[in-house]
């Protein structure tokens, strides 16, 4: 085992380095992890000393003149000097679990930050060759109806609520990260009628049914949110709601399609750490940031070795979400006891290198830089002709409330509503849901729900 995980970083991490080399930039980059700053390239030589008997490494290095300690990313050309600490076999073992078991469970949370788009360039031409090329969905396993795209792809989708010939209103809901078209969203199926919605979930690209999108970025979610509306004949008006990572397909919406939006609502939408405008005192002493760095890290630069501590059964890698108050709160915790948890995370699902890319591409994309700032967006309905809600709960542990109602204050022309006694999960509670729905359609505020803010 110890000699397939040193070729894995070998692959995945010195080659890079010498990449570097050959094309004259000698450079490595530098993360700043709680204690030390350890080059990618030095990563090899970590994982070793932690495999080995001999003691684990740790890197020290002096901070050079004029560079700004704090920054994540710096051009550097000093050599680390290495230093042997003695551990014994156990907490060489435990560390390493731990730093997998934390990235895991921030991923699946939906939490991080990345530092360029996955938009094709010359890195992607590196990367090429440890992903395995994507392929459509088998036909023969498809269950549920899909429209084909502008481009040949094929999205699945499944409907609940009336009719959607006899709908009074059209809601296109947008799931987050792991999860699929069958994620709950527990409106009853009483109010649903009595209202007449009608609900279209669909797989976005690579997830459940859908055949994935090597090319996706912020900009394609809204285009493939765009082009199903028009082949399913919604209408020129329909209302989105985004749930956590599903959100920055919405925020994509509002940016290039407000028009065609009745009305959006985000719910315990994820906040990107790369937003340019989002100040660094709202983030300074907050421990995720730097939980999120890494996990982007490594899901960039080693999809191999990532794809590895998913698919291997050494450790119980698939899960470390249960029962950690760290990332999640009692009500969210009763909840994961009591639902199935996400079938791509399961190792049958995620060992296929499909469903893994395409979760891979959906992390980094969400977590990029984007092409645009949503806190600087101005109000898309000047005249109240639609309106903009952020759902949140209080006790969130994966997306703070701090930041959510930082984005509320900063964008005063958003609704917004806190739910106190709930965390991250709320689509799994009928009430909450219920009043998503009143809200978002006939305005209705229920105090309980509208926090009253200090400017």
């Amino acid at each position: 085992m110890r000699s397939e995980i040193l070729s894995i970083f070998k692959k995945e991490l010195d080659k890079r380095c010498l990449n570097l080399r050959r094309q004259g930039h000698i450079k490595t980059f530098k993360y700043k992890l709680p204690v030390h700053n350890i080059p990618i390239c030095t990563w090899s030589k970590l994982i070793l000393s932690l495999l080995s008997s001999k003691g684990t490494i740790s890197i020290h290095r002096e901070s050079e003149e004029g560079k700004d300690p704090n920054l994540d990313f710096q051009e550097s050309n000093e050599q680390p000097r290495v230093v042997v600490v003695n551990l014994d076999s156990s907490e060489k073992f435990c560390s390493l679990k731990m730093v997998f078991r934390r990235i895991l469970v921030l991923m699946m949370g939906c939490l991080g930050c990345a530092d360029q788009p996955t938009e094709a360039n010359n890195n992607n031409n590196n990367n090429n060759n440890m992903e395995s090329k994507s392929s459509v969905v088998d036909e023969s396993v498809i269950t549920t109806p899909r429209v084909r795209l502008s481009d040949g792809r094929y999205l699945a989708y499944r409907e609940r609520g009336v009719p959607k010939n006899k709908s009074k209103y059209s809601i296109i809901i947008v799931h987050g990260f792991g999860s699929s078209k069958q994620m709950s969203f527990m409106a009853s199926d009483e109010l649903l009628d009595g209202m007449g919605i009608y609900l279209l979930i669909y797989d976005r690209a690579g997830y459940g049914e859908s055949d994935p999108n090597p090319k996706r970025s912020v900009k394609s979610e809204a285009s493939d949110i765009e082009e199903l509306a028009d082949l399913l004949q919604l209408g020129s008006n329909y209302y989105v709601i985004g749930v956590s990572l599903g959100c920055y397909p919405a925020w994509s919406c509002m940016k290039r399609i407000p028009q065609k939006l009745a009305g959006v609502a985000l719910v315990v939408p994820f906040v990107n750490y790369n937003w340019p405008s989002l100040p660094g005192d709202q983030t300074k002493d907050d421990y995720r940031k730097q939980l999120c760095r890494f996990a982007l890290l490594l899901t960039r630069y080693t999809p191999g070795l990532l794809h590895w501590w998913f698919t291997q059964k050494l450790f119980p890698s698939a899960t470390a979400l249960e029962g950690n108050p760290t990332f999640f709160c009692d009500k969210d915790l009763d909840v994961l006891k009591n639902t199935p948890g996400y079938q791509l995370f399961t190792q049958d699902g995620i060992m296929e290198r499909r469903v893994f890319d395409s979760l891979r591409r959906d992390f980094i994309v969400a977590f990029s830089k984007w092409d645009f700032d949503p806190l600087e967006l101005s109000n898309p309905y000047p005249q109240n002709e639609s309106s903009v809600h952020i759902w949140q709960g209080y006790m969130d542990k994966v997306v703070p409330v701090q930041l959510q109602r930082y984005v509320s204050q900063r964008l005063p022309w958003i609704r917004y509503h806190e739910v106190p006694d709930s965390g991250h999960l709320l689509v799994y509670d009928t009430v909450v849901c219920e009043a998503v729905l009143k809200s978002l359609l006939l305005g209705e505020d229920p105090q309980v729900y509208m926090p009253k803010l200090l400017d």
